[in-house]
């Protein structure tokens, strides 16, 4: 009788055994596919040594860049390009402002600096505000508006009311021909004009601003200084 028991305990352990080789095995084919399979899938370029900021999948270039887009600065080729849609309206914008204004400086007749206008439905004065800078672009003085919009943001954002009036005095400050200014922000071509950014914008994915693309790529995650400047730095050493 206790050789009978001793012969079961014994086959017993040994299917024991058996069951939990089997188990390790399996295990460890599963978590050998897992493995494979994700070195096998492609990741986000990165472009910040501390992983902040990536950047995704390129975009069709003729719907970032247009002939009469916009120019911040001389243009500087095509090699390396830097667009933001952008609301002048937009808190995050104005924080992001001076960080695109010292990347302009630095990286000077390096980069073409090209700004698109994606006035937001929140935003009461988005539009007149973009409005304004491209009846000011028409009697070139784009660059000092779009600056001017920036600058003085704290003092007209957020507002439930009209500034058109406030934005046709930064005009007059500027010596802009106010009758022109007048006609061309009254001008359906000039909303036009605004709102064709706008849908170039949504076309490739823009759902906020500021948005950023280098090279026809978004820049996801961090949009700081350093994360953009690690994006342009990048986009210049490559061949």
């Amino acid at each position: 009788m206790a050789n009978r028991t001793s012969r079961t305990q014994a086959a017993s352990t040994r299917a024991i055994v058996i069951t939990t080789t089997l188990v390790v095995l399996v295990v460890a084919v599963i978590v050998s596919l897992v493995h494979a399979n994700r070195s096998e899938e492609p990741s986000p370029t990165a472009v910040a040594e501390d992983g902040g900021a990536t950047l995704g999948a390129p975009v069709p270039a003729a719907l970032l860049i247009r002939p009469d887009s916009h120019r911040l600065g001389q243009p500087a080729g095509d090699r390396v390009r830097f667009v933001e849609f952008l609301d002048f309206e937009c808190e995050a914008c104005r924080a992001a402002y001076p960080s695109v204004e010292r990347l302009r400086a630095e990286y000077a007749g390096q980069v073409d600096f090209v700004a698109r206008y994606f006035p937001l439905p929140g935003h009461r004065n988005a539009e007149p505000a973009a409005l304004a800078v491209e009846a000011a672009a028409r009697q070139g003085r784009y660059e000092q508006m779009y600056q001017t919009m920036y600058e003085t943001q704290l003092s007209w954002g957020e507002q439930q009311v009209s500034q058109a009036p406030t934005f046709r005095g930064f005009a007059e400050r500027l010596g802009l021909d106010m009758a022109a200014y007048d006609r061309d922000v009254a001008d359906p071509a000039v909303r036009d004009r605004v709102l064709a950014d706008r849908d170039d914008g949504i076309s490739v994915g823009v759902q906020g601003t500021p948005t950023i693309f280098v090279n026809d790529r978004p820049v996801e995650g961090d949009r700081s200084y350093p994360a953009l400047k690690a994006a342009l730095d990048q986009a210049l050493a490559a061949p």
